[in-house]
């Protein structure tokens, strides 16, 4: 696939202007990925222009306002719908996340994901068993790219302790039932949650 010279610029705008990598996952090689994603995906050059302008307003508004208790919060946008996940001590750290995250311009709608797991429940479920969610993470990208009739530049995941949290857009209900059924399959996830939008093209 040749990639269009306006995904390029952009990619090399990113990788200059880009900030060092913080809570929400905004770091260059995300951004890299995600500007080379924009050439084949199904949003508008006005969506994707916005959810950039929303994530970047996330990280220096949320992160700067939650301090270190936004180290374990991520945020994805995708046409301007946010979906926070991650792993937090208190409640209203979750809330305070979304209310944050609410008062940023254009935002549609929020999933917030986030999981309340207090200390001590984190100290037991590290010595029961680790889950790498990042494991998993490469897992997903690798089994949605391979699985035919799965536009996997359109979703987005996480995974929190092996409970994974899919985002974004799927073109009919065959598609998203099919990319559930593959990350339910993969060794390691104990639960999937679909924010995922089912819109065909046009």
């Amino acid at each position: 696939m040749r990639i269009p010279r306006l995904i390029l610029v952009l990619v090399a705008f990113l990788v200059v202007t880009a900030p060092p990598a913080g809570a929400l996952d905004l770091n260059p090689f995300s951004a890299i990925k995600g500007a080379v994603e924009a050439a084949v995906e199904d949003r508008s050059s006005a969506d994707i222009a916005k959810d950039l302008e929303i994530k970047a307003k996330l990280t220096a508004d949320v992160v700067d306002k939650l301090g270190k208790e936004a180290i374990s919060i991520s945020a994805d946008v995708y046409e301007q719908d946010v979906m926070l996940t991650g792993a937090v001590e208190k409640a209203e750290v979750k809330q305070k996340a979304e209310v944050l995250t609410r008062a940023i311009k254009d935002v549609k709608k929020i999933y917030n994901e986030i999981l309340v797991v207090p200390a001590i429940k984190r100290e037991k479920g590290a010595v029961e068993g680790f889950v790498d969610d990042t494991v998993i993470e490469g897992k997903i990208n690798a089994l949605l790219l391979d699985a035919k009739g799965v536009n996997v530049t359109n979703f987005r995941w996480r995974s929190v302790g092996g409970k994974v949290f899919l985002f974004g857009r799927a073109l009919s209900r065959d598609e998203l039932d099919k990319a559930v059924a593959v990350v339910r399959g993969i060794k390691g996830v104990a639960s999937v949650t679909s924010r995922v939008k089912v819109r065909p093209k046009g």
